[in-house]
């Protein structure tokens, strides 16, 4: 690993377009440059998606023997202790992971300083974190997670360590290393956690697992990284390197609120057992977010960057070629999460979670927009404007925040859901545009790509309950709920006819026949 040429790795120093500190090189045509960073991109997002769909199917297949194993209290105790890591992972390197991959000049330059400023902000973070678990958990409504907070949120240690290296290696494309690294730390999770939690560790099964995936992955990017792991302190680096990610650490922190706020409310109004009705929804909620959105992540920042560094028409085509891909993707798995909500709960978990399911049609809401706020908040970054990223997530924060305490109030778990969805549609869809739109952003030439998928997703829709209605009446319904026999029939049935009907709508019919001649020599040969 750390011998690959960077002509084959695509790192820094590549004897292609890209220049020797990873900026896009000599200047072209917007087109050229878009297409060039694209064709590196799309390595890096192949290599991505491969690296979150095996370390999320393990993950999967680990939730779902948790699942057996485990209690639902356990799961709610597990969610205060994640709530309060999501939010300081966010905030503990003070940006440095995104400043490493948006750096205007060479990383090694900067390394130093920016590792001395991981490590310490991670290691202050920590202690501060270690002091407040106790009233944090106490806030969350159960006392008792405090030493699985504590346990949990000792991952941003490690990451002050490595963070400088995972940039580096985003930076440079070099998203294979990534991607071994972390499927290595996801197998270590899986096997440490199924063993604790049949042998009785209840909620700790998730934090030791967790810790001893990330000190694997960690060991893993350091030694790949080929970066030198050198300290120093330069005070105009360091100044650089909070301009930048100072902001952008505050936006993410927001962002953690708003993904970790629900687990707070609910546990403290509902308690755990709730909580872990609500989190088992939230994370089915979350897959495509998790396995395309963090495969997104790793690339579009980096490409991002390369494309903003040039002229702003580059970086606005890039947007203007993305979003309706992303859009015309994710919209069909939110229709058929959202409809076949019962079924896909029933099938996995069984009918002892049958209340997460309507959790769950409700969140394929804020599935949607939290893969669009997560591209325009990579964007933003990517251009420099980490100040629009705060103002962007407050915005949403100050409206989520309420809504959620007034929908836990009045409708239990299902109100959670409705104030989340309410609060994205409403404020955080709005905001992001109007930031992206003054950072430079043409997005008008975006809204003639979109009514395809979003008109295929209405007829979608109507086709998933149509045929899942008959297929109810047909069976005769269950007095029980639905089975996983049934819930299996749905799927394939309903679902797929939903799918069905949005690629003949969403694609236009040019297209599907373009695909179409490709597959069939493919299939003679």
């Amino acid at each position: 690993m750390n011998g690959s040429s960077p002509e084959t790795d695509g790192e820094t120093g590549s004897s292609d377009s890209a220049g020797s500190d990873g900026s896009a090189g000599s200047p072209g045509s917007a087109g050229e440059q878009v297409g060039t960073i694209g064709r590196k991109a799309g390595r890096g997002l192949r290599w991505s998606l491969l690296g979150n769909l095996g370390t999320k199917a393990t993950t999967f297949v680990m939730g779902l023997v948790l699942a057996r194993l485990l209690v639902p209290e356990d799961f709610g105790l597990y969610a205060i202790a994640l709530a309060a890591t999501t939010f300081v992972m966010h905030v503990n390197d003070v940006g440095i992971i995104a400043a490493t991959v948006q750096w205007r000049g060479r990383v090694e330059e900067m390394a130093p300083t920016a590792t001395v400023m991981a490590v310490a902000f991670s290691t202050g973070m920590y202690g501060i974190f270690w002091v407040v678990a106790p009233y944090f958990a106490e806030l969350a409504g159960s006392a008792e997670a405090t030493p699985v907070v504590r346990l949990l949120t000792a991952i941003i240690l490690i990451d002050g360590v490595t963070a400088v290296r995972a940039g580096s290696l985003m930076r440079g494309f070099g998203h294979d290393r990534l991607t071994k690294a972390n499927i290595a730390g996801s197998l270590v999770n899986a096997g440490v956690a199924v063993t604790l939690a049949a042998n009785g560790a209840g909620a700790y099964s998730f934090a030791v697992g967790q810790v001893a995936a990330n000190t694997v992955t960690g060991a893993l990017v350091l030694a790949w990284a080929g970066l030198p792991f050198r300290l120093g302190f330069d005070r105009e680096v360091a100044a650089r390197l909070l301009r930048f990610g100072a902001p952008l650490a505050l936006g993410l922190g927001i962002e953690a609120v708003l993904m970790n706020a629900d687990y707070v409310i609910v546990g403290a109004v509902l308690g755990p057992v709730a909580l872990g009705f609500y989190l088992l929804a939230f994370n089915v909620s979350s897959w495509v977010p998790s396995v395309i959105g963090t495969a997104l992540r790793y690339v579009t920042v980096p490409s991002f960057s390369r494309l903003a560094e040039q002229r702003p028409e580059s970086l606005s085509l890039g947007v203007q070629r993305s979003v309706p891909l992303l859009v015309a993707f994710v919209l069909p798995v939110a229709v058929v999460t959202a409809t076949l909500a019962p079924a896909i709960v029933a099938f996995l978990y069984g009918e002892k979670w049958a209340p997460a399911a309507g959790v769950l049609a409700l969140l394929a809401v804020l599935m949607v927009v939290r893969m669009l706020t997560s591209l325009a908040f990579d964007i933003l970054t990517s251009a420099g404007a980490t100040r629009a990223t705060v103002w962007m997530n407050l915005g949403w924060a100050v409206a989520l925040v309420p809504a959620l305490w007034a929908g836990t109030h009045w409708y239990g778990i299902r109100g959670a859901a409705i104030g989340h969805a309410l609060a994205g549609v409403l404020v955080a869809l709005p905001m992001a545009a109007l930031a992206l739109s003054r950072a430079g952003v043409r997005l008008a030439p975006v809204l003639p790509a979109l009514v395809r998928p979003l008109l295929g997703a209405v007829v979608a829709a109507a086709v998933t309950m149509t045929l899942a209605g008959l297929l109810g009446g047909l069976s005769g319904g269950h007095p029980g709920g639905t089975t996983a026999g049934s819930a299996l029939v749905q799927l394939c049935v309903a679902g797929g006819g939903g799918l069905l009907a949005y690629l003949l709508i969403a694609v236009p019919a040019a297209r599907l026949k373009q695909l179409g001649a490709r597959a069939v020599p493919a299939r003679a040969r």
